[in-house]
């Protein structure tokens, strides 16, 4: 039985309920270096088990997109940029094999390169056949050319988009979004508008779609045509741990020359988006899709490319800014341009799983040398980055969500607005793009659901209510305002008021920056207005991470239980009843019976490494007496990962 078949039999086994299947269990954007030769991709897509569709196009040359599907072959391919028939490829070239967690390419082969450059970075996304998500399907309609095709499909819900090739003949890529009228249509390989035709035009049912039968050019000897069916949820999705979350959605907008007053909201935050002009002939070579691997922010910068060309990777500083529940288009004319209609495919950011295994969603790394990318196992959401442990240096941090952006946690300076050291375009990790020093250090966060999440808003009032995706409620916030230089804000479940980051302060005890946070929103109230705002937000999730309080005691051995079963990886200390710093500690420089090496948040003052602040315990970690974070009747707060 497939994976699909046993999740789809779980969720309908009662009112108890069971997981659907996840996003990250249906579509993947992943980056990889050419090799010229043979490499497999491990993106955790079933692609041999339950079938799919691989899209793939080099980022900094002008090759061709490739799709290779599981329904005609590892080595038949199809290029959107072009009308072209598809091509068979020799052993040597296209994949060579579909895999249960991926697919495995054969090798670099002339114009087919574009798979596998050497040297050459690439991006491919995997949509895996899935009931309310995705489709691929071959159909042969014999002469005489029928008025109509009707095709079954599997998606269990009206088709939100298809995209369909006559793949035998050179023939245009054609378009149908449920967006547009019964007889219009695009074509993914020009920039042209929607164009109308006459008969009988598109619809779909739950089971079936409905084409013109010109489409398939089965005036010709042969009918073959593939078609790529994409859904649209709409408050119907089966996807997440309760079977009840879309992940899809297909929708259109019109533009308005800047930034929407009102965003296209998906009702979650999109990884991947695909848009086209369609009442106009698309400026700027027409379509135009973005992922947030490659660098989509919260700013509007993004890199896109073209699906109907093989230009390669573009890059803007504002074309659409990524929000936490959909997104906004700018004053493009690839995006927004006045009055004019446009069309959208979104697919949400996942996961939506709690997550179970540390390992997978928080790492630390010490470099001692060039290459200057950290390596995490999983791509990175936030950093923290000290680059001289043994010399003065700030404490920066940089998210994904922001690009280049980046800040420090030791000042309260506005955010830098372009630092190309920060670079997030890493499978296993984030590249610093810089020399590093002999001896940095990076702590690596994975946005999860109950772990951490972040957020960015821009207001003219408050307060306001900004959605997140933790799914419970925060227990800790570090809060900045990216554009004005005013001290970072934290606000912690176990203190009344707030704190400083980038200062000792014991409690500021005033009450009015935070509201009431809830599991799907955050509040914040009187805080600097018409700036752009970023807030970081942790939670406890059982035998992972820990966000809590004690009362120091002053004696060795002060256990702090957090529920873990092999210790604390990291662990961040504040004293709140009184001035302290921001302790942090972990497992790479040490957490022994003994000294342990340790950085101060707050300061930018070398690593102390001859004092002792915690020991190892199996279910937390234990304090030594030292009066910073163990003084007897002094309160503290801490935040640690397993």
């Amino acid at each position: 039985m497939s994976n699909v078949s046993k999740k789809m039999l779980m969720a309908a086994a009662g009112s108890a309920g069971g997981a659907g299947l996840d996003v990250d269990e249906v579509f993947s954007t992943f980056l990889y270096e050419g090799n010229g030769g043979t490499q497999s991709i491990v993106n955790n897509i079933d692609l041999s088990g339950e079938g799919g569709l691989v899209w793939t196009k080099a980022r900094e040359t002008a090759y061709v997109h490739s799709l290779i599907d599981t329904v005609r072959g590892t080595k038949k391919d199809l290029r959107s940029s072009g009308d072209d028939a598809e091509g068979t490829m020799s052993s040597s070239a296209g994949f060579s094999s579909f895999n249960s967690n991926g697919y495995s390419i054969a090798g670099q082969f002339g114009t087919w390169g574009s798979l596998n450059v050497n040297n050459e970075d690439h991006v491919s996304w995997t949509f895996r056949k899935a009931p309310k998500f995705f489709d691929c399907i071959s159909i042969d309609v014999a002469d005489p050319e029928p008025t109509t095709v009707t095709v079954n499909h599997n998606l269990g819900q009206q088709v939100g988009m298809v995209i369909m090739k006559p793949y035998l003949h050179t023939y245009p890529w054609y378009v149908w979004h449920s967006s547009l009228n019964a007889n219009k249509n695009l074509e993914l390989n020009t920039t042209a508008a929607e164009s109308s035709f006459g008969g009988t035009g598109f619809s779909s049912t739950s089971t079936t779609i409905t084409i013109p039968g010109s489409f398939v050019h089965s005036g010709s000897s042969n009918g073959k045509c593939m078609l790529y069916l994409f859904a649209n949820n709409n408050n119907d999705g089966e996807f997440g741990p309760d079977s009840d979350q879309d992940i899809i959605k297909c929708g259109s907008y019109t533009g308005n020359g800047n930034y929407t007053a009102n965003e296209v909201n998906l009702g979650f935050e999109p990884q991947w988006l695909l848009i086209k002009k369609v009442t106009a002939d698309g400026s700027n070579k027409g379509w135009v899709l973005v992922d947030n691997m490659r660098g989509w922010t919260a700013d509007g910068g993004a890199n896109w490319i073209y699906p109907n060309t093989n230009d390669a990777e573009q890059v803007a500083t504002s074309l659409v800014k990524l929000t936490s529940t959909g997104f906004k288009p700018n004053g493009s004319s690839l995006t927004a341009s006045s009055n004019d209609t446009f069309i959208y495919v979104a697919i949400r950011r996942g996961p939506l799983a709690v997550p179970e295994d540390a390992t997978k969603i928080f790492s630390v790394q010490t470099k001692t040398n060039d290459p200057t990318a950290y390596d995490s196992g999983f791509p990175v959401d936030m950093a923290l980055r000290r680059n001289s442990r043994s010399g003065t240096g700030d404490n920066e941090i940089g998210t994904r969500l922001l690009g280049t952006s980046k800040g420090y946690t030791n000042e309260s300076d506005v955010f830098d607005s372009d630092h190309p050291e920060f670079r997030w375009d890493f499978m296993g990790g984030w590249n610093s793009n810089a020399s590093l020093t002999t001896n940095s250090i990076s702590w690596m966060w994975k946005r999860a659901p109950s772990y951490f999440d972040v957020v960015h808003y821009n207001t003219s009032s408050y307060p306001i209510s900004v959605p997140h995706s933790l799914t419970v409620t925060p227990e800790m916030i570090w809060y900045k305002d990216r554009e004005h230089a005013s001290s970072w804000a934290v606000w912690h479940k176990d203190v009344t008021g707030y704190l400083y980051l980038n200062a000792d302060n014991a409690v500021n005890t005033y009450t009015g920056l935070f509201g009431t946070h809830t599991a799907t929103n955050v509040i914040f109230d009187n805080l600097e207005t018409g700036n752009n705002c970023v807030a970081y937000l942790f939670a406890t999730l059982d035998g992972i991470s820990k966000v809590g309080s004690y009362n120091g005691n002053a004696t060795d051995n002060h256990v702090i239980d957090c529920g873990f079963s092999s210790g604390a990886r990291f662990v961040l200390i504040k004293k709140s009843s009184n001035p302290g710093e921001w302790f942090v500690v972990d497992t790479v420089r040490g957490i022994v019976s003994g000294a342990d090496p340790f950085l101060e948040l707050n300061q930018n003052r070398a690593e102390i490494t001859n004092d002792d602040i915690v020991d190892p315990n199996s279910s937390g970690f234990a304090l030594s007496s030292r009066a910073d974070c163990n003084a007897n009747g002094q309160t503290y707060i801490f935040y640690a990962i397993a």
